[in-house]
């Protein structure tokens, strides 16, 4: 788990350097010129902007025109993961999201936190996995740090505390398990 934690002499000061201020914000406005108005199809030129602000983008994923990502060189996608419509993908640490995972509409992918017990409170970013075939319900919080495993599903407006096991379905606020999943061939 990739975790840092970001040193702030005073609790009002910016983890962030010159530089990667103007960077996160070229990128956002890059995105709102550039993408944020494109129609479904244009998909390709999405991954294309994400890859030139340093995304990780392998195959053929599925990026909505207005997901929202905070600092596009904290993500990796793999083939045939989605972000869904207004997905928040707060990457202020690394974010994974695996082969034909699935991240559905308006969920919360928030990567970092702060050091309740300092003084300054400063900045820690810790790194959130969703495994491959995994789906996150609608609305669903996933606080830093957490996995979701290989075919993992959660719930639609679930708030996800701890590591999801591979193969299981959760939901509620904190997300509890509900049972194993089981493929059916219909």
């Amino acid at each position: 788990m990739d975790k840092t934690i970001h040193n702030q002499k005073h609790s009002h000061a910016s983890p962030w350097t010159v530089s990667q201020r103007i960077k996160m914000l070229l990128w956002d406005y890059t995105w709102a010129l550039f993408c944020a108005w494109t129609p479904k199809p244009a998909n390709r030129w999405r991954l294309f902007i994400l890859k030139l602000f340093g995304a990780k983008i392998y195959g053929k994923p599925f990026v909505h025109q207005r997901a929202r990502i905070h600092i596009p060189w904290n993500l990796t996608m793999r083939h045939k993961s989605c972000l869904g419509d207004r997905t928040n993908a707060y990457t202020l640490g690394k974010i994974e999201i695996g082969e034909y995972a699935t991240v559905a509409q308006e969920t919360y992918l928030c990567t970092g936190t702060h050091a309740f017990d300092s003084e300054t409170m400063n900045l820690i970013t810790i790194s959130i996995t969703v495994g491959a075939n995994a789906f996150i319900g609608a609305r669903a919080f996933i606080m830093p740090g957490v996995t979701i495993g290989e075919g993992a599903v959660v719930g639609a407006c679930a708030a996800v505390f701890k590591d999801v096991e591979p193969w299981t379905v959760v939901g509620g606020n904190p997300a509890k398990f509900i049972k194993k999943r089981e493929i059916k061939n219909l």
